[in-house]
């Protein structure tokens, strides 16, 4: 099996049109349950040059690119800084789950700096986006009745619950077995099937999962209702800061 992670990605990083701030590997080897046959999905940030935001032209914001390197499909996907800043001021969890990410492929100073300003864009609304992503999961489970999408329910309202108890973004559903008490005692199994294949159906009582989620969105509602995390971002001043010096010193 070929280790998905050790292959080297640095040509990737020098041929893209524009420098890059970051990129990270996201999706399950994030989430700590990649199987033998998982793609990889790299996630950043690029910095369109000034030109391309004050002409006639729609900059290209958002770029994606998916290819197949030594038998791994490769997915890149990057946003312009200014595009990302945007999604991080909008409780959406997923992209500070890629700034935040310990598997870093390409990093820069600006990338160390944004990061150190994301807990300022935490609150209490981020439940929303983990009760939302959760929601959406596990009705493609209930639809497919594969064991990913469950899996994916059940790392979504962990996160959650993490985050509004400790303020910290942790996606890595084996860690988070270890710190939330309310966690399923079979989600360890499920993990180790998942390694196995990508793809195949959740060996699992229906009814006893159903329950075990209800009860987890219960948990996020309440540990949402406890949060100490503030109801706004209180960085919007130093993140606009941020862009606009990036975008000069470029």
């Amino acid at each position: 099996m070929i280790d998905a992670l050790a292959i080297d990605l640095t040509p990737v990083i020098a041929e893209q049109p524009d420098p890059l701030l970051f990129a990270t590997v996201s999706g399950a080897h994030l989430y700590g349950f990649p199987s033998r046959d998982s793609d990889v999905d790299l996630r950043g940030v690029h910095l369109l040059p000034t030109a391309a935001l004050v002409g006639l032209r729609e900059p290209e914001e958002t770029r994606s690119r998916m290819w197949d390197r030594d038998g791994v499909e490769m997915d890149l996907v990057t946003h312009d800084v200014r595009k990302f800043v945007r999604l991080m001021l909008r409780r959406n969890g997923y992209v500070l789950e890629q700034l935040l990410s310990p598997l870093v492929v390409h990093t820069t100073d600006a990338h160390r700096e944004l990061a150190a300003l994301s807990p300022g864009v935490l609150t209490s609304h981020h439940a929303h986006h983990y009760r939302g992503f959760a929601t959406t999961q596990w009705r493609l489970f209930e639809k497919t009745g594969e064991l990913k999408p469950l899996l994916y329910t059940f790392r979504a309202l962990l996160t959650g619950v993490h985050l509004m108890r400790s303020g910290e973004v942790q996606a890595h559903l084996p860690t988070l077995l270890g710190e939330i008490e309310e966690a399923p005692a079979y989600l360890p199994e499920l993990i180790a099937v998942k390694a196995e294949r990508e793809h195949g159906d959740a060996d699992v009582d229906h009814a006893r999962v159903r329950g075990d989620v209800e009860r987890l969105h219960g948990v996020l509602d309440e540990a949402q209702a406890a949060s100490a995390l503030p109801d706004a971002p209180t960085v919007h001043d130093a993140l606009h800061d941020f862009v606009v010096r990036i975008r000069l010193e470029s």
